[in-house]
């Protein structure tokens, strides 16, 4: 497939006249010669070998791209049609099939999932749409004994997934499972007999347009794949082998390109498929047993940058990464692949939308002389070790509630000997109807963890009366 060169991407923002560009078109063009710069900075500070970029308005490209290289050894470029291992962007399709199935009576979405499984008791009241949204309480299998490099069989993953103890009560708190979508993979072969790899094909990679979607496959010939890497003692390595049967699993296993990724929104936007109504049920957050709600969705996560909507998700497999972000009240998406596990790519689509629109500029780039009043009343540092040490000081009573032992280990993981904190502020985002955990958000205030070998952007949303409600973070 061809590649378009930078100036055939850019060419829509040129003007019809002789004369040059417009001042509009010229502010834009100004835009996207500092995303291409940010762009190209990030891959040098990250060792990122190479990477694909797509940023389009209003269903517009704007810009799409590559950097770097997508095989190092031959040499070759990386471009817009450069195929990456997806990870976890795959779930947004899967979840996209599940409910195409759901909306044809196939299955149902409150369905036990003891219905089309074997499972042990434990899974009794655990539902299809547990599954979806993390919500079951089946803790992730890649963080369990699993062999990488042994070939499982599907009917032996299922086993694997059965033998785990659940962390918590279906529907009381919500912990990232892949195994939960592994098992929507199983669920859609014992429902349809089919394996759910050629059903995407069938159902939404042909008819969204999306010709090089496909299954991993180390073993065929795929024009234009890109090679994995990581970083060891900061040298750049090939990807760790795993075994051929973990790369056809339904939690994330597919090869996308850029080309893919920008009709895939197109279709999101404005295609018949999957469809506004599929969407929609997609683009909820998900409601908790207690009546509050999680940001996350079918395959998407639900938050907010500054205060204003973004839909989107991330991926990490195999020496890659990968991030789809949409804002909803722009017109913005940014799409980043990149092929070093060491790689942020969200972090990246998150500043690129900062570039094109103001009122997203990306927390971890704001100016710490900003900060000052308001100010939440304990250094955002100290409310981590609050968490840390299993207190609830300055926290909700759901939030409180909410915090299981993995979810404090991890806010404690990020007070590191030697991090350097810098507060970066807060947001007013009474107006704006945000919600965590069912309570309603009234301040966004930022912290800056930086240490010599990873950097953070820490966020914790407060309630009117400056008590903690939701604790996020990304590497930057």
């Amino acid at each position: 497939m061809r590649t378009l060169p930078r100036c055939v991407i850019w060419l829509g923002l040129l003007s019809g006249a002789a004369g040059g560009l417009t001042p509009a078109a010229a502010q834009r063009a100004g835009e996207l010669e500092a995303i291409d710069r940010y762009v190209q900075a990030e891959l040098t500070r990250h060792q990122v070998p190479g990477a694909s970029v797509a940023v389009l308005r209003d269903g517009r490209v704007l810009l799409a791209r590559g950097y770097g290289s997508a095989n190092l050894e031959h040499r070759v470029p990386a471009t817009d049609s450069t195929i990456y291992q997806s990870g976890s962007v795959g779930k947004q399709f899967t979840a996209a099939l599940v409910l195409m199935l759901a909306r044809e009576g196939r299955l149902g979405l409150d369905d036990p999932v003891r219905r089309y499984l074997p499972g042990p008791p434990s899974w009794d009241s655990i539902t299809i749409r547990h599954l979806l949204t993390h919500t079951s309480g089946i803790p992730d299998y890649a963080d369990s004994t699993l062999d990488y490099r042994r070939d499982y069989t599907e009917d032996q993953l299922v086993t694997l997934a059965g033998g785990l103890p659940l962390e918590f009560e279906p529907g009381t708190h919500w912990a990232y499972s892949n195994t939960g979508y592994l098992l929507l993979g199983a669920i859609v072969r014992r429902t349809t007999g089919r394996f759910y790899g050629d059903l995407l094909h069938e159902r939404v990679f042909a008819p969204v347009g999306m010709p090089t979607a496909r299954i991993i496959s180390e073993r065929d010939l795929v024009p234009n794949r890109s090679d994995g890497y990581r970083l060891a003692d900061g040298r750049i390595q090939h990807q760790d082998w795993v075994a051929p049967s973990l790369n056809t699993t339904a939690d994330g296993s597919l090869y996308l390109s850029l080309r893919d990724l920008v009709r895939w929104s197109a279709a999101l936007d404005r295609g018949p498929v999957p469809g506004r109504a599929l969407l929609d049920s997609a683009w909820t957050p998900v409601r908790l047993r207690d009546g509050g709600t999680y940001p996350y969705g079918f395959g998407w996560d639900l938050t907010e940058q500054r205060g204003y909507r973004r839909i989107g998700h991330g991926g990490s497999w195999q020496g890659f990464r990968s991030t789809i972000q949409r804002y909803p009240e722009y017109g913005v998406t940014v799409i980043v692949l990149a092929n070093l596990a060491e790689a942020e790519p969200e972090a990246m689509a998150y500043a690129i939308a900062g570039m094109l629109e103001p009122k997203l500029a990306a927390a971890h780039l704001m100016d710490p002389g900003r900060a000052g009043k308001p100010a939440p009343p304990a250094p955002i540092p100290q409310l981590l070790r609050t968490v840390a040490d299993g207190a609830s000081d300055g926290l909700t009573p759901r939030l409180e509630r909410f915090l299981l032992p993995p979810a404090r280990r991890s806010a404690g993981e990020l007070l590191q000997p030697g991090t350097e904190w810098r507060f970066a502020g807060c947001d007013d985002v009474a107006g704006r109807g945000m919600q965590r955990l069912g309570d309603n958000i009234a301040w966004v205030c930022y912290a800056r963890g930086v240490r010599e070998l990873a950097t953070h952007l820490v966020e914790i949303d407060y309630t009117t009366d400056w008590r903690a409600a939701f604790i996020d973070w990304y590497g930057y």
